[in-house]
């Protein structure tokens, strides 16, 4: 026997916690992984990769509908509602406390997760039918949910502005789901009444129906109109709650305090009468009541809002013709509509009504900035109570120095400018580095194309 520098005999030897040899845990994982990757790039089965994935989730104690593409999540968490709250938060796992790791549960997590990814990414190249799409956003929703957020959180959904990036997979979703509206005969779709009712309004679809709006009649038509609607409808709800969170006017201090018990400022009321405390009796006298100011300052202001409408903006016009009817129906801000490709159009009289305005839009074709300042600038009538919100990608080549010459001037008169390079709920903006130099040495830098920002801006400014 060996004794170490102590001159004491070894103990017992502690176990390799990672023992040389094949671990049957990362090879049961390499087995799912391996199989996602083969259906993904290829579509056709591997019968080897098959029968020993269909071996893991059996032997791990999970349904083998995981494993079939043609089953949608919900109807897997349908008949096991048991694995529901396993897909929240299923691909942002917490990490392990003192480094150890669950290897079981990695395997487990593997086959969930590979479900999930197969059922958003591997989309064919067929013709899509109405009940395809509507499965494919629901997949996409549980996608969402995976990553930590609601569903059209990364798609600029119902939950836009939720607040989800994920490395930028929102713009990779959006564009999943374009292709397959593009391959759906939504025409054919829009004419039958059971088949549109299964459509989910999203940011795509809007797009598809905006285009297309031009080619349809009758019970098509109507159908369109009413997606359109519901969308709108779905957008100003998130939109007017970040409002009513965003930061409002200063104090009105001219305004005396109304004197009722709700406004009564009882940290300050004991603070200025302590000299009327009475330690024998121990009580306080008050001889005074101090109340809160809540009437906040409000001036007229004007807010014109330029949008490019041009093919590459559709997500930036929903956007932001919904953001300028809430800010129409705040009190005292006079709200301006402008949009335009290598035309302008004046939308001011349809503010109130985004979903009348969408239907007067023109999507696509180019653009030309200097035509729709000329029609903005006679709108400016106190620079000083003036926001500007130009959201454009601004590419306007030739047209590129006349355009900012006038964006200058109007910036040099007093007015609040705010150029945007898109108004997104994932945040994706593309901006010509041109313009956006200028405007960073204007001192008018791009805000950041996530509509909360904007919201942020706005509310600063004109409440």
């Amino acid at each position: 026997m060996t004794e170490d520098l102590t001159g004491q005999p070894p103990g017992p030897a502690e176990p390799d916690p990672y023992p040389a040899g094949p671990d049957p845990y990362d090879n049961r994982r390499q087995v799912l992984y391996w199989r996602l990757l083969a259906r993904l790039f290829d579509g056709e089965e591997q019968p080897a990769l098959e029968s020993a994935s269909l071996g893991v989730v059996e032997d791990i104690g999970l349904p083998s509908a995981l494993l079939d593409p043609g089953t949608s999540l919900d109807s897997v968490v349908q008949r096991h509602p048991e694995l529901a709250d396993e897909f929240d938060g299923l691909m942002t796992p917490d990490d392990d406390a003192a480094g150890s790791r669950d290897r079981a549960a990695e395997v487990r997590r593997a086959a969930l997760v590979s479900k999930v990814l197969l059922n958003v990414f591997a989309t064919g190249s067929s013709t899509v039918t109405a009940e395809q799409l509507a499965r494919w956003q629901s997949d996409a929703g549980w996608l969402e949910r995976a990553l930590g957020g609601p569903p059209g959180g990364l798609r600029g959904g119902r939950a836009a502005g939720a607040g989800l990036d994920a490395g930028g997979l929102g713009p990779e979703l959006a564009a999943i789901e374009a292709d397959l509206v593009g391959r759906m005969r939504l025409r054919e779709v829009l004419a039958d009444p059971a088949l549109a009712a299964r459509l989910t309004p999203s940011m795509s679809l809007i797009e598809q129906l905006l285009r297309d709006k031009g080619n349809l009649s009758g019970v098509a038509l109507a159908n369109a109109k009413s997606l359109i609607r519901r969308y709108v409808d779905e957008v100003a709800e998130v939109l007017r709650t970040q409002v009513e969170k965003a930061t409002v006017g200063e104090l009105d201090r001219s305004v005396p305090p109304k004197r009722v018990f709700r406004n009564l400022d009882l940290d300050r009321t004991i603070w200025k009468n302590l000299t009327n405390w009475s330690p024998e009796e121990e009580r306080l006298y008050v001889d005074r009541l101090y109340y809160r100011h809540t009437v906040r300052r409000t001036t007229p202001q004007r807010l014109i809002v330029v949008v490019d409408q041009s093919g590459s903006m559709v997500d930036s016009m929903v956007n932001c013709t919904v953001l300028a009817s809430i800010f129409a129906g705040l009190p005292k801000v006079d709200v301006h509509l402008i949009a335009y490709d290598t035309r302008s159009i004046d939308l001011t009289p349809w503010v109130h009504d985004p979903f009348d305005v969408l239907l007067r839009t023109n999507l696509g074709g180019g653009n030309d900035g200097p035509v729709a300042m000329a029609m903005a600038r006679p709108k400016i009538a106190e620079p000083k109570n003036t926001v500007m919100v130009w959201i454009s990608d601004f590419y306007e080549f030739d047209r590129s120095q006349p355009l900012f010459e006038g964006i200058e001037a109007v910036h040099r008169s007093g007015v609040k400018f705010i150029p945007v390079g898109s108004v997104t709920s994932s945040g994706r903006q593309e901006v010509n580095p041109w313009f956006r130099e200028r405007f960073k040495a204007l001192g008018t830098p791009v805000v950041s194309g996530h509509v909360n920002k904007l919201v942020h801006e706005l509310k600063t400014f004109l409440t």
